[in-house]
């Protein structure tokens, strides 16, 4: 399935300033006709490039909260790090009173799924180490530069999606609109991914989009939700499944020797390693997450992610340890309608390669080795590459010329000229005249 990606250029606001070609983790951006570039097949949606920008010239898409009122049924598939982005003063039933407020019909909490999942005692992957897929960043990062590890990575469905596919169910898809609130693009990528499979959601709302229309609710109406309302309560879960998206958060329970990794290039560190030692390792289980602390460092957040993470540990200490046996039934009377979609086969994604022809490819690296020792060597980025070795590979795929290279153009001209005559030019096109 082709990747979905929901990060985009605001080219009118891009200052070609480098911070987001420096930041991102696949060297997926160049700087290139005075703003950045981004190559869709590096691209992982982790959204370190739209933290790194300071002139906020990257967005991430979503649907129109208006959408919603399309449907008769208005469904909130809410993560439990939402409830964390509110002050102590509101209870998260108060904040679930306000989530029907602004418009949504039925409220069910996206970890309901991981509850689900162990009622029905999916089994997923068996290739130790297990990698978990709930980081749909950290998935494509695997697919596309680690791709002998892809066996690795969980079958299980997603939580979200689960739940998802419970509520469907239950609604009985009359008039009913999904949604899926959002703290990361990623998320969003994964939904349009599902999508081609034939998705439980409608649509996709960004969660810092729908923390103001609720925090506006609650500062309008203090008087409404200061009585908490039971009644306008959700499907509970348990505190184990609550705190899921936190960093450690899937290990809980978990036999044998488990990891837990959080932060993008930390993964991207231990997975180089694991690549390398795949055969010595005997680690059972790995839990990574693309976002510092978990999914609470979302750049779709809107509270410090320490803060935040206290507060969700702290509401999962008030949670169950088991589903309550009215909800268990209506669960379990759901399972032969979803036991068939409870898995979901991942592929490798080719995106690192030179060439599809192994000959050719081989000809490119050498080629790359080559240019890479006529470059200076210090990552300046004021070619519109990320690294001295990311240029050498866009001037092998004809993709860059060496005359970008500043260093050289200083140092002797004349090098130059002749460097570009061996290493060839800029092929003119898709990225635009060469410099």
């Amino acid at each position: 399935m082709a990747f979905h990606r929901t990060l985009k250029v605001r080219e009118n606001l891009c200052k070609s300033c480098t911070h987001c070609m420096k930041r991102c983790p696949t060297g997926a951006i160049r700087i290139d006709r005075g703003h950045a570039q981004v190559e869709e097949a590096k691209c992982i949606d982790c959204g370190q490039c739209m933290q790194a920008c300071p002139h906020h010239a990257i967005a991430v898409e979503q649907n129109l909260f208006e959408e919603l009122f399309y449907f008769e049924k208005r469904v909130a598939i809410i993560p439990a790090v939402f409830f964390a982005q509110f002050d102590d003063q509101y209870s998260e039933s108060q904040i679930c009173q306000a989530l029907y407020d602004i418009g949504f019909t039925h409220v069910y909490p996206a970890e309901l799924g991981i509850d689900i999942t162990r009622l029905y005692c999916v089994k997923g992957a068996d290739c130790k180490p297990i990698i978990s897929n709930f980081c749909p960043s950290v998935v494509r990062l695997i697919q596309t530069r680690y791709p002998s590890l892809v066996p690795h990575i969980g079958l299980k469905t997603t939580p979200s999606h689960v739940t998802a596919l419970f509520a469907r169910l239950e609604l009985e898809d009359k008039g009913v609109g999904i949604f899926y609130v959002t703290p990361c693009p990623g998320k969003i990528a994964e939904f349009h991914r599902l999508a081609e499979a034939g998705s439980a959601f409608n649509g996709v709302l960004n969660m810092d989009t729908v923390y103001n229309q609720v925090s506006t609710s609650l500062a309008k109406n203090k008087r409404k939700f200061a009585k908490e309302d039971g009644a306008m309560s959700f499907p509970v879960m348990t505190g184990s499944a609550a705190t899921w998206a936190l960093s450690n958060g899937e290990l809980a329970g978990r036999k044998g020797r488990s990891l837990a990794i959080d932060e993008i290039h930390h993964v991207m560190e231990f997975l180089e390693f694991l690549e390398e030692n795949e055969d010595e390792s005997n680690i059972d289980f790995l839990e990574l997450k693309a976002c510092a602390e978990g999914c609470v460092g979302g750049i779709l957040t809107a509270r410090n992610r320490f803060l935040a993470s206290e507060r969700l540990r702290y509401w999962a200490t008030s949670l169950p340890s088991e589903l309550p046996e009215p909800l268990v039934q209506r669960i379990m009377k759901q399972k032969d309608a979803m036991m068939d979609k409870m898995t979901t086969p991942i592929h490798e994604v080719s995106a690192i390669a030179l060439d599809d022809d192994i000959g050719v490819a081989l000809y490119k690296m050498e080629k790359v080795r080559k240019i890479t020792d006529a470059l200076p060597g210090i990552d300046c980025g004021l070619c519109g590459s990320p690294t001295c070795s990311a240029l050498a590979e866009d001037i092998a795929q004809g993709q860059a010329s060496i005359r970008q290279c500043t260093v050289l153009r200083l140092k002797d001209p004349k090098e130059v000229n002749t460097l570009a005559r061996i290493w060839g030019e800029k092929v003119t096109g898709e990225k635009g005249e060469g410099k």
